[in-house]
């Protein structure tokens, strides 16, 4: 997907037509504007995006791989819905993945590797400033998988960039307030631990950091789905 998409947490190329339905519909879930089950009709998307029937269908694969999307046989494609137990355990894997990356990042600081990890919040910041919820959980997430990158396991990137995704999804859906997202000073706060080779104080900040996170969503509320796919997604 192109460096400017919003959705995106890699680097690979699509078409841009492409691009722009997958970032509308991954930021009207950020936003809460899309609920959960909310039937994305391929007619009504091509009407409202003013692209062939191809180019949505290649769209909705792009955002089912990722799971913000749940396409299912002979009935087309859907907002997906995480059940709680589902969300639940995506937190708890990222818990322990997450531990054990910090904890040997913490055994040996690379100073670079944590400045460019600064620079990122610093971005973060600027989301929270200019109140933008959807860049602000995706920034937030892509924090958390740049920590993998600097870790240096490329299969444990690939599983955290799942996870991530996931857990991005659950927050957009499930977020009860603006501040489920990442709080302003906990990636710091890892990153400091890290810096001073805490591994045990970096390892207990990021498990407290995804347990406040999950501890501000509702997993139990059921938003009404609204049906007007071009009111919500012809503009951004």
């Amino acid at each position: 997907m192109s460096s400017n998409s919003k959705f995106s947490l890699n680097n690979s190329s699509i078409d841009p037509e492409e691009a722009l339905i997958v970032d509308r519909i991954f930021t009207a879930v950020m936003e809460q504007r899309l609920a959960p089950k909310t039937k994305l009709s391929e007619p009504k998307l091509c009407e409202t995006f003013g692209v062939g029937r191809m180019r949505v269908r290649r769209a909705l694969l792009l955002l089912a791989a990722q799971g913000i999307v749940d396409l299912q046989s002979n009935r087309g494609a859907y907002v997906a819905c995480p059940t709680p137990t589902e969300a639940e355990e995506v937190f708890a894997a990222r818990e322990l993945v997450e531990e054990s990356i910090v904890r040997k990042m913490a055994a040996s600081p690379d100073e670079s590797k944590l400045a460019a990890l600064r620079d990122h919040v610093k971005q973060e910041d600027q989301a929270r400033v200019d109140a933008d919820r959807s860049e602000l959980i995706r920034l937030s997430g892509e924090f958390h998988v740049e920590l993998a990158k600097a870790h240096g396991n490329s299969v444990l990137t690939k599983m955290l960039r799942e996870l991530v995704t996931r857990s991005s999804l659950i927050v957009g859906i499930f977020g009860v307030n603006r501040g489920v997202t990442c709080p302003d000073d906990e990636h710091t706060r890892i990153l400091d631990a890290i810096s001073a080779g805490d591994g045990d104080a970096a390892a207990g900040l990021a498990a407290h950091h995804l347990r406040h996170i999950s501890e501000g969503l509702d997993l139990s509320q059921h938003r009404k789905k609204d049906d007007d796919l071009t009111a919500i997604l012809g503009s951004a």
